[in-house]
């Protein structure tokens, strides 16, 4: 769908492993006071194919053309189900962008470790973040209330989607802005410079952690709005 020209008020947020919807608050709370319309994924990280269906139902449920945001691995969520006919622009939050056929794990070959963010992977192949690193690697400029919060409603990933391909890439048909958290932990931040670039995304550096969605949300709210404005401009 041609979307230049048509306002932009649908906002739909997408969180990354980890983690669930709740992160989203501030974003939800900035963006709504501005009139948008706002929905939350909440997606159960059993694979990349269930976690891309839930997005996929919720841009259903847009009337019109939407900004479709993801955080962490809800980027790779995004680039595939960003195909959808209401995505008019992707946002991408310290997020991963393969292209298709692309594993999420091959964004990191080439780049350097984050000893900080470390995963324990149980028996069932699912990951928790490790509860005495979690604050360090995860969300280090966060209040430390706000900190156990997020380490203690963590959501365990399926370790499987990393070594799932995309189908689609949706970056390379729409409009794409990243916001780069510059202390990330969890990932190496030439990866995610890199990934951003490659994407041919208009990027906007923050100084925060991974959690820069809940500790940076007014940035991310007006990059968003950028995006949204831009858009239906047929800008980027």
């Amino acid at each position: 769908m041609s979307t230049t020209g048509q306002e932009i008020k649908n906002v739909v947020l997408v969180h990354g492993a980890f983690a669930d919807g709740s992160g989203w608050r501030g974003v939800y709370d900035k963006l709504t006071a501005k009139g948008y319309r706002v929905t939350i994924v909440q997606n159960p990280l059993t694979s990349l194919e269930d976690d891309v269906a839930a997005t996929t139902r919720v841009l259903d449920l847009q009337d019109g053309p939407t900004i479709l945001v993801g955080h962490s691995w809800g980027g790779t969520v995004i680039t595939e189900a960003g195909v959808h006919s209401n995505v008019a622009g992707l946002v991408y939050v310290s997020a991963l962008a393969p292209d298709a056929g692309e594993t999420t794990s091959q964004q990191y070959e080439g780049f350097a470790p984050t000893p900080e963010f470390v995963i324990d992977v149980g028996a069932d192949g699912y990951g928790f973040l490790n509860h005495d690193k979690f604050k360090a690697g995860f969300a280090a400029d966060a209040s430390d209330a706000d900190a156990a919060f997020l380490r203690d409603s963590q959501v365990p990933i399926n370790m499987a989607v990393f070594a799932t391909p995309v189908k689609y890439a949706a970056w390379r048909d729409k409009p794409s802005w990243a916001v780069i958290a510059a202390d990330d932990k969890s990932f190496d931040q030439a990866m995610l410079q890199h990934m951003a670039k490659r994407i041919n995304a208009k990027i906007t550096n923050v100084p925060a952690s991974h959690a820069l969605y809940v500790t940076q949300s007014g940035v991310v709210c007006d990059v968003i709005v950028t995006a949204a404005q831009n858009a239906a401009a047929g800008a980027r």
